[in-house]
């Protein structure tokens, strides 16, 4: 990549910055939508926009790109760094950075790779045990059947449901096949599919007894990085794309700000409500 055309001069760097940069922005507002289900609603309304944006073909193409743009974001952000540093080896002899620039500015480069590695074990912990982790569990619901109990899979066509029980699934000529497939053994027929239960994962841990508490923490403190890296980075995209106006450069400013707030402590509240307040 850093030898493709695209790359090749500071200027051209600087606007796929500014560009994958605005991309991801809106893939955190809409990643933040999703997520906030895990407050706002309940554990079928969450697996079912999991299973959304892990089957729709629009949404598995915009996920493709959002991997792409975040490796592109981050292998430019450091040639850019790596430019800078080489074009200026040897320090000013007088240098206040705290009053010609902002912390934000000045880090960027540090924020963004704790938001890489952050984004890496992020993905580790839920989209990776979501995809291939055979033990991943499907949403279940519990019925009272004249007072007695019992466990049974939701299906996605929300008309079936089949004993989590293994002896009376088996009794009933059925099994799971690919992790989330209900069959037929005998006539080798697709009954339904169970959703995936990425809900209870993600409640699991964050209220895990040994790791939830700590794993919370850590998650706040990367919105915290995510803050201060969006807090110059949505400014500085439309300034790299020469989006300077006198009457529109307040407007950006305060948008971006209000954005890099708002955004990441949303992010933050929801492993706090799991860990501290969800029942």
């Amino acid at each position: 990549m850093a030898k493709s055309a695209l790359l090749k001069s500071s200027l051209a760097k600087k606007y796929w910055m500014a560009l994958t940069g605005l991309f991801l922005c809106l893939f955190l507002a809409g990643h933040l939508a999703g997520n906030l289900q895990l407050i706002f609603s309940d554990a079928s309304a969450f697996n079912k926009y999991a299973l959304f944006m892990t089957s729709n073909p629009a949404v598995k193409l915009l996920s493709y790109l959002t991997y792409i743009s975040i490796l592109f974001h981050a292998v430019d952000g450091f040639l850019l760094t790596y430019q800078n540093v080489k074009a200026r080896p040897i320090g000013y002899a007088k240098n206040n950075p705290s009053k010609n620039s902002s912390f934000s500015s000045r880090n960027m480069a540090v924020l963004g790779t704790l938001i890489l590695v952050f984004i890496v074990t992020h993905m580790v912990n839920f989209w990776a045990v979501m995809h291939f982790d055979e033990k991943m569990p499907l949403q279940t619901i519990t019925v009272d059947q004249m007072g007695q109990k019992a466990d049974y899979y939701i299906t996605t066509d929300n008309g079936k449901f089949f004993p989590t029980d293994s002896i009376q699934l088996k009794q009933m000529g059925l099994e799971i096949r690919n992790r989330t497939e209900f069959y037929n053994t005998q006539a080798g027929v697709k009954m339904g599919e169970g959703y995936k239960d990425l809900h209870k994962i993600t409640v699991a841990f964050f209220k895990d007894a040994k790791t939830g508490l700590i794993a919370t923490i850590l998650y706040v403190l990367a919105m915290f990085v995510l803050a201060f890296h969006l807090l110059h980075g949505f400014q500085s995209a439309f300034q790299s794309l020469g989006l300077n106006n006198p009457k529109y450069t307040p407007v950006i400013k305060g948008f971006g700000a209000a954005f890099a707030i708002i955004v990441p402590l949303l992010f933050a509240t929801i492993p706090v409500y799991i860990h501290f307040f969800l029942k």
